[in-house]
């Protein structure tokens, strides 16, 4: 087990390549299963660190083009002052230019600002991540200063200016630790405690049955009483985080 770093990638290995619980597993199977899931994360890692590389790049190089022009129209007014050049005359149709400037563009220079905080210094999500905006789940496209690009479960792009982005609630599935679930559920009052401890212990032996799908570890409890019945609920925690739900989905199939 050396060459798994984290135990969830271990569990996963060992489900697959074992044919059930007690089944054993050669050494052969088990350094093929573990190589194989290797390749698949260093491949998604390397993919998932170019297009972040990629797009931080693209947005970098916008920020310097605005810095650049800023600068030098400093530049203009400070070489103005230093040769004398720069009479109140001068002076005045300058501010008059820089305040009609402010006047014609001041949303969008305010909206450029509010995505500069929200890319550089917010940056709640990078190229490639799976993230939840307005209950819809969205891939990061590309992200640039003033707007960044979705694309939908159905590759349809969206396009979200990052100003409103700002004010919008983010869940960010790549970032997140493996997920937590929950199934409510109802029994019968007159159910005995003997049944009730069945029950779990059949959750048990479920979950411990699927390494590779579910953590062994479970919580279920009585959430309140209706129509003489108990609402149960049962909690339980996935292998795995959401961000490739897609593939995880066609291999399970597979």
């Amino acid at each position: 087990m050396k060459h798994v770093k984290f135990r969830s990638h271990a569990i996963c290995s060992l489900g697959r390549v074992s044919g059930g619980q007690g089944a054993e597993v050669g050494k052969n199977e088990l350094e093929s299963s573990v190589e194989s899931s290797r390749e698949i994360n260093v491949y998604d890692g390397r993919n998932y660190l170019a297009r972040s590389l990629s797009e931080t790049s693209t947005a970098i190089e916008e920020l310097n083009k605005v810095v650049s022009w800023i600068f030098f129209v400093l530049i203009v007014v400070l070489w103005l002052l230093l040769t004398g050049l720069a009479t109140t005359k001068v002076l005045a149709f300058i501010s008059s230019q820089l305040f009609l400037l402010v006047f014609v563009c001041g949303n969008a220079c305010a909206r450029a600002f509010e995505g500069i905080i929200f890319v550089f210094v917010m940056h709640p999500f990078d190229a490639g991540d799976r993230c939840l905006i307005d209950v819809v789940q969205l891939i990061v496209e590309e992200i640039n200063i003033m707007a960044t690009i979705f694309l939908m479960e159905d590759n349809e792009k969206i396009y979200y200016p990052n100003s409103v982005l700002a004010t919008k609630t983010i869940s960010n599935f790549n970032r997140s630790p493996d997920m937590n679930d929950s199934v409510e559920f109802a029994i019968d009052v007159s159910t005995s405690d003997e049944s009730i401890a069945a029950l779990e212990a059949n959750m048990k032996a479920y979950l411990r049955s699927k390494p590779e799908h579910w953590c062994p570890s479970f919580n279920m409890r009585m959430k309140g009483l209706e129509d003489n019945n108990m609402k149960m609920v049962l909690s339980v925690t996935h292998t795995m985080n959401f961000r490739t739900t897609g593939r995880e989905f066609v291999e399970d199939l597979s």
